[in-house]
């Protein structure tokens, strides 16, 4: 079959590499893709809000199947575009409807579905600029430190974490009057700090039956020892030490199957991955929130370790016979450290010539904010590539990947050193 994948970072270069894989994938088209992805597939200079350039680029690539990657054009619609066209109704997308994707199109809106379905989570209220008051009372009666969230979707930037109440009356109030992050910060989701170690679960659904892929843990600071300003991720982990088979089992009962049922039971259809945001509090699981897609860096890892036909997988997706499908995790460990430019994640360096790349290794470079210039590449993004190593066991994969990534030159180049040390 013609797969079109759809994105263009770390998460996509990790999926083109494994689609590409499959004797069930004949073209894969990859819009836009970036540097690395051309080696998988053919790259379609098309952006990802772009529905009618899709569009045709899925008739005149004759286009079997589509992957979404990023959040953006799921939150949008793209799915619904799809089934309203009559020349696109029956091409299967991987991704849920506009509907589903409000699971992390709006904080609000998945608040009230994890309350509605005893999904247990931290307290919370919503408010807007005209229950800013309200608001500011709420503030004192939560706990420290406070955790303020953008309603919307804010590019990963609309998470804030406050130490004092007056901190958080005032960032609330920008958030709420000032339009700190636009229209994304017309509602804020106020919510106790829960006090643990995150993690994050993915499934996979084809709305009646799904899948629990392996558990990774990403790295959101640009420092070492998690400090300093929060980055889309520097690294991540996989499986997760702590996530072990009873803590698991109970994410499955407490979170993915009600998750599923209240799905269905809404009537809200919704085809493709869950992404699982979880604090671990003392052993129990906590939602912190839902991604429509799966999460970058941590495809990275997780896709390493998924030894079946990914193509297979998604097939059993868009038919409804997902519980007919295989699925083989490899028992090795997964670890990936991002490349960043200099100056990420305020204002960065770009168009930087990339070095090194051949001397890798025994790791996997996806890349990320990568183009290329004749035969160069080169910089584009804050996060420009995601260096992979599978190995028998988490010291040796940190090891791999960190070595590999040192191989590797740009100007401004910068990644953490320590990245999974916390779970050794």
């Amino acid at each position: 079959m013609n797969i079109l994948l759809l994105g263009s970072g770390g998460r996509e270069s990790a999926f083109a590499w494994k689609l590409s894989q499959s004797p069930k994938c004949e073209q894969l088209f990859i819009a836009p893709g970036n540097a690395g992805t051309g080696q998988y597939g053919t790259n379609l200079n098309v952006k990802v809000t772009d529905f009618e350039g899709i569009k045709q680029a899925v008739l005149n690539n004759k286009v079997n199947l589509v992957l979404v990657g990023p959040e953006e054009p799921l939150v949008k619609g793209i799915h619904d575009f799809f089934l309203a066209d009559n020349e696109l109704k029956d091409i299967p997308v991987i991704g849920p409807q506009r509907e589903g994707a409000q699971l992390e199109g709006s904080k609000d809106f998945s608040k009230q579905f994890m309350a509605r379905n005893n999904i247990p989570a931290a307290a919370s209220r919503t408010f807007t600029r005209d229950t800013l008051q309200e608001g500011f009372e709420y503030l004192a009666t939560i706990g420290l430190p406070i955790v303020l969230k953008a309603d919307g979707l804010a590019a990963g930037k609309g998470v804030l974490i406050c130490l004092t109440v007056q901190e958080a009356q005032q960032e609330l109030k920008e958030m709420l009057t000032e339009a700190k992050f636009g229209e994304a910060s017309s509602k804020v989701v106020v919510e106790q700090f829960l006090q643990g170690i995150e993690l994050s679960v993915f499934v996979l659904t084809d709305g009646n039956n799904y899948k629990v892929l392996p558990s990774a843990k990403d790295y959101k600071r640009i420092g070492e020892g998690d400090t300093g300003l929060n980055t889309g991720g520097m690294g991540s982990v996989s499986p997760v030490p702590f996530a072990n088979e009873e803590f698991l089992q109970k994410v499955e009962q407490r979170v993915i199957i009600p998750t599923i049922n209240g799905l269905k039971q809404e009537g809200i259809p919704y085809k493709g991955f869950i992404f699982i945001g979880l604090m671990n509090c003392g052993g129990d699981p906590y939602m912190i929130e839902y991604n429509c897609r799966m999460g970058d860096p941590e495809t990275e890892s997780v896709v390493m370790r998924i030894e079946t036909d990914l193509v297979d997988l998604l097939q059993g997706v868009a038919e409804g016979n997902l519980d007919e499908k295989e699925l083989i995790i490899s028992n090795k460990v997964a670890a990936t450290v991002v490349m960043v430019a200099g100056g990420y994640p305020g204002e960065y360096l770009k168009n930087k010539t990339i070095t090194g790349i051949e001397n890798v290794r025994d790791s996997q470079v996806f890349h990320a904010g990568t183009y290329l210039d004749g035969e160069e590449i080169k910089t584009s993004g804050g996060r420009v590539l995601a260096i992979t190593s599978l190995q028998d066991d988490m010291f040796t994969a940190l090891q791999q990947a960190t070595a590999d990534a040192s191989r590797i030159y740009y100007d401004g180049m910068y990644f953490r050193k320590d990245i999974g040390f916390d779970l050794l």
